[in-house]
């Protein structure tokens, strides 16, 4: 009795499928998340360099967002921190804004990037959420005053850098446990809320004396 010879048929190898070697693209909600916060920060680093350009050329002048001795946008403008690295820092601000708007467009329309893209991305909002970090601070604590602006520019990256890192591990370009995936599956949410969250709480606490006076 003769046997019939049994042949395996290998599988295609392919590419993970949450990063497909033509790329990772994204929901239309995440898109329009990037395109809104980039939009929100573009915006307020325009009217800060708007402002400061009119600062320059005229001392005495007082900028809208300047309201009482906590709310002061000038005396953020006039500071040390806002020149950071030798022009000012919402300079900074007008290009990175924009290339966030560019990369929701191109998701909008149907743009799928490879993973270094999406680490790069990343990586930009990492640098951004520590930079406003450490700008608070010293709003805070060193300058004394806040910016409404700012504030918003604050949030705005917090949100973004939030979202974006919840979009890189969930598609595992970045190593994470897989609990840590879940977990931001079903609460990713709650970082840029406590977040933000926590911002007013210290806003609140070190003008405390100010604002309920």
């Amino acid at each position: 009795m003769g046997t019939r010879a049994r042949t395996r048929v290998p599988r295609p190898v392919t590419a993970p499928d949450d990063a497909p070697a033509t790329g990772v693209g994204a929901s239309r909600g995440f898109a329009l998340m990037l395109v809104v916060t980039g939009a929100a920060g573009l915006l307020a680093s325009w009217v800060i360099t708007l402002d400061k350009f009119r600062l320059l050329e005229d001392p005495g002048f007082t900028p809208g967002c300047s309201l009482n001795p906590v709310v002061s946008c000038g005396s953020i403008m006039k500071s040390e921190q806002a020149a950071v690295f030798g022009f000012p820092n919402p300079m900074l601000g007008l290009v990175s804004y924009a290339v966030v708007i560019a990369v929701g467009a191109g998701l909008l329309a149907g743009a799928r990037y490879r993973r270094w893209f999406w680490l790069a991305l990343n990586g930009g909002a990492l640098f951004g959420v520590v930079f406003c970090t450490w700008l608070q601070f010293q709003s805070l604590y060193r300058i004394g005053a806040l910016c409404l602006w700012c504030c918003l520019a604050w949030v705005a990256t917090i949100v973004l850098f939030c979202r974006v890192t919840r979009h890189t591990v969930g598609h595992r370009m970045l190593p994470a446990p897989a609990g840590l995936r879940d977990g931001l599956r079903e609460f990713g949410w709650l970082p840029p809320v406590a977040w933000t969250g926590i911002i007013g709480m210290l806003v609140l606490t070190r003008w405390w004396d100010f604002w309920t006076g």
